[in-house]
């Protein structure tokens, strides 16, 4: 729609106009007008009061009142002609053609649209209504089509006995202002159907409106039109044919086209150039503005942003340069809009320095330069440097628009700064900017990652016309908040209204693979494969990861098959079996992946070595990160270390673990160290872990699983004070630990269980159900809870943090599930030793096969036996 806004390329009414009056009417009146008023011109500002009412009654009574609406509207007097017209239907006195035609135009001109509506309500209750003349009709089209009010105008129309080539144009090009392209163009049928020939305004409207849907048959079909009216060597019309052409997509076409004009002006150039652009083909559109320079034709404005926008797309740093040298040559060194598209274009290839110093050599920024200059530091993650600069604008005095709130409401996501997004929130509600979707949107973004999920979806239901991208925004803040079952919730809400894209779909089957939700999983999956987005950006990974994240590895390996495996493709896979403990199957894995040419990267390092770890792999681990560094030449990150902490560790080789620490190269994270603190909890090394704690919690108070690992590590070694300690230091901190919830799934239907939760319509069945188990337990000499309602506060070691909610969803599926049926089920928490053992029991006495996701990893009990074989516990 963009293309419809520039005068210079689109027919617009105005060309078709006479002058404001006819010569006719000025005449000797005029001089009779200006003697009786003395000073004519100042009527232009005079505020009609009860004498000038008495003034314009006495003139009407002696003069012609329809000459002096005219002459009034010459001079451009509104007020006054409006004045003379309303006294003239108080006398009752006959208002001819002319005068409302004079009326009507002076209206357009000025876009004075209370006024225009006056006149129209008038000649409405005139008889010209009965034959509304073409003249008449005509300018009443152009000011309704003007104004935007296509619903009068296209009562005009349907009035208007007899129609011209002017009165088509002008409706075809408002339908085509207005966005309603396929209207556009069923006009122009019906133009061509009842016999009026098109001309050069009628081809350049029709042909951008093919360009604005796309329809490029729609747009073959004009260009025989254009060739069988004789409009081929008309100029304007084949600038239109290009950029038809180049916004269908038919780059080559429009170089024909272009490549036949006997003769080319710069808007020629602009429009082949642009296209190429747009299709891709940038250093075809570089090529031809050198072509352009030599012709000799001088570039404009418009096409040195569109270059400089070329080198930001194909990223080329030198030839950016160059350009940039070649536009401080020229007339154009001083244009903010240039200087705009440079910052954009250094800011996009990385030289953020390059774009200070052009933005430092501007005198003038206005709003839109701020922006381009705040987007830079974002769009690079300087962050905090976004922020600096915005309240840098502020303090110069210059107000945000949208897209200045939305960017800088990015970087207080990225920095989770809720403060400063509160404030941009209030700022935005005084400024009215809220009422913007991309405004709505960015906050609905900032809330959910600065934990505040509720005022991001007070946001969301503020939102009067939600895009696709409220909609996702809030699903995924529903998701990033462990909020999953919600975020099911809102996209079967959306669904009933909106169509989603891929990106929409990723975010609800991260949803399902974080609960476990694998039947709503397969059918988003099935929904891809009908509407054709399955292969669409991340989607293959994302069913991929909702697979393997969902225990079901046979239908993993049959997404697998079925999608090009890109590193990240193999990556996810790694990663399922080192959630499972599965080291030799993750190691075969790794090795069929370097046989089939796909080079490993740093992701793919940290599964093989998590891995290694949870198997007890430590030789094979430590290899694997020797050729990390030495044969792959990938340099060692932090989260590299703490799996090599980790996988040491888990090990018992506690020292090795302190000394590697001690030798890493860079300062290490809570990560680092809380490896370490875990394995002191696995090998019950107290005095160990208080260093490792001290270490993290220097630079981590509100991570709550340190402070499990601690309680636990506390708890397992009998030191209640410490573990009383602990719980006070995680209030004092204001850390919560969220409720246990688990989830499993029953003829396609998630269900979740709370900790504590009475109120499950089966809560009785379920609790009779864990009560005989118990009671087994107990006979058979098994340690285990005696009651499902014990008191948790009192619960030994760490139970507290645990929450026994996977207990409830077991004994669900158990009772809603024909028997041999294996029970999936995904908590939210860890699995306490409690709770492990239970489960074990009952695996082997319902002879079932029963999978747990924790927070942690994978647990499959069968026949007694977990997958993890009690490691840690």
């Amino acid at each position: 729609m963009a293309s419809f806004a520039k005068p210079s390329q689109l027919h617009t009414p105005q060309r078709y106009h006479h002058p404001i009056i006819p010569t006719n009417f000025i005449n000797s009146k005029f001089k009779t007008f200006t003697s009786t008023h003395q000073n004519f011109h100042t009527l232009k500002h005079f505020r009609v009061s009860n004498s000038f009412t008495t003034t314009i009654t006495s003139s009407i009574s002696s003069n012609n009142p329809n000459s002096e609406i005219c002459q009034l509207c010459l001079v451009g007097n509104l007020d006054s002609a409006m004045s003379y017209l309303e006294s003239m239907h108080e006398l009752k006195i006959s208002v001819e053609e002319d005068s409302y035609i004079a009326l009507v135009r002076l209206c357009e001109w000025k876009r004075a649209r209370k006024e225009g509506s006056r006149v129209w309500s008038y000649i409405t209750k005139s008889k010209m209504m009965t034959h509304l003349s073409v003249k008449l009709g005509n300018v009443l089209l152009s000011m309704f089509v003007k104004f935007g009010n296509l619903v009068d105008a296209w009562y005009v129309f349907g009035r208007m006995p007899e129609r011209n080539l002017f009165s088509w144009n002008v409706l075809v090009g408002g339908y085509a202002k207005g966005g309603f392209f396929d209207e556009a163009l069923n006009l122009y049928d019906r133009m061509l159907w009842v016999g009026v020939r098109p001309d050069v305004y009628t081809f350049p409207c029709v042909l951008r409106t093919c360009g604005g849907v796309p329809d490029l048959v729609k747009g073959r079909e004009i260009h025989v039109h254009v060739l069988r009216f004789g409009f081929e060597s008309d100029v304007d019309v084949i600038n239109a044919l290009i950029t038809m052409y180049a916004k269908c997509g038919d780059i080559d076409t429009a170089r024909l086209v272009f490549d036949k004009m006997p003769k080319k002006d710069r808007i020629s150039w602009n429009a082949m150039i642009a296209g190429c652009f747009e299709n891709g083909e940038c250093l075809e559109g570089l090529t031809l503005f050198c072509r352009m320079i030599e012709y000799p034709v001088d570039p404009d404005l418009m096409t040195m942003t569109s270059v400089i926008t070329a080198c930001e797309l194909i990223g080329d740093e030198r030839l950016g340069r160059e350009i940039h040298g070649y536009v401080m040559r020229t007339k154009f060194s001083r244009d903010p809009s240039v200087y705009n598209s440079l910052i954009q274009m250094y800011s996009s290839v990385g030289l953020v320095e390059e774009a200070e110093k052009v933005f430092s050599q501007t005198e003038c920024r206005d709003v839109v330069m701020w922006t381009a200059m705040i987007s830079g530091y974002e769009n690079n993650l300087m962050h905090q440097k976004a922020l600096e600069t915005y309240k840098m604008m502020e303090a110069e005095g210059i107000i945000p628009d949208e897209i200045t709130i939305g960017v800088v409401l990015s970087a207080c996501s990225c920095l989770c700064d809720l403060d400063t997004g509160m404030n941009l929130h209030e700022k935005a509600k005084k400024t009215g900017l809220i009422f913007y979707v991309i405004v709505a949107n960015k906050l609905i973004d900032m809330y959910a990652k600065c934990k505040c999920i509720d005022k991001a979806l007070e946001v969301f239901h503020s939102i009067r016309d939600k895009n696709i991208i409220s909609w996702t925004s809030i699903i995924l803040g529903l998701r990033i908040n462990n909020r999953c079952y919600d975020a099911l919730f809102f996209f079967k809400e959306m669904m009933r209204r909106q169509k989603p894209n891929w990106v929409t779909l990723v975010c609800v089957l991260s949803a399902c693979a974080r609960i476990g939700a694998f039947t709503c999983g397969k059918e988003i999956h099935a929904y891809a494969l009908r509407t054709g987005v399955s292969d669409d950006g991340y989607m293959p990974n994302a069913v991929l990861d909702m697979y393997v994240r969902c225990g079901r590895m046979e239908y993993a390996w049959k997404q697998f098959f079925s999608i090009d495996q890109d590193v990240s493709t193999w990556n996810i896979l790694l990663t399922g079996y080192a959630e499972r403990g599965k080291g030799t199957l993750a190691t075969e894995l790794f090795r069929r992946m370097l046989e089939s040419n796909v080079v490993p990267n740093e992701v793919t390092f940290i599964s093989i070595l998590c891995a290694c770890s949870r198997s007890g792999m430590v030789a094979e681990g430590l290899e694997y990160y020797d050729s990390m560094k030495y044969k792959y030449s990938i340099k060692p990150n932090l989260k590299h270390y703490a799996c090599v902490v980790d996988l040491l560790g888990r090990a018992g080789k506690l020292e090795d673990a302190y000394e590697f620490i001690q030798k890493i190269p860079m300062k290490p994270d809570p990560a680092v160290w809380g490896a370490l603190l875990n394995a002191c909890r696995i090998h019950r090394r107290v005095e160990l872990g208080e260093l490792a704690a001290k270490n993290i919690f220097h630079d981590d108070t509100t991570s709550v699983g340190y402070y499990i690992l601690l309680s636990n590590l506390y708890a397992d070694n009998n030191i209640w004070d410490k573990v009383a300690e602990v719980r006070k230091m995680m209030r004092q901190n204001g850390i919560i630990v969220d409720p246990g919830c688990s989830w499993v799934e029953n003829k396609g239907t998630v269900h979740a269980f709370l900790s504590g939760d009475n109120f499950h319509p089966q809560i009785k069945e379920i609790n009779a159900l864990l009560e005989r188990f118990y009671e087994k337990m107990k006979e058979a000499g098994i340690q285990g809870p005696e009651s499902s309602h014990m008191d948790i506060m009192e619960a030994s070691k760490a139970d507290i943090f645990c929450g026994h909610s996977e207990r409830f969803a077991i004994g669900f599926g158990l009772i809603n599930s024909a028997p041999g049926m294996p029970i999936w089920v995904t908590k939210n928490l860890y699995m306490c030793q409690s709770c492990h053992n239970t489960v074990k029991f009952i695996s082997k006495e319902v002879r079932r096969e029963i999978s747990v996701r924790d927070a942690e990893r994978f647990h499959h009990f069968k026949g007694g036996i977990c997958s993890c074989m009690d490691e840690g516990y």
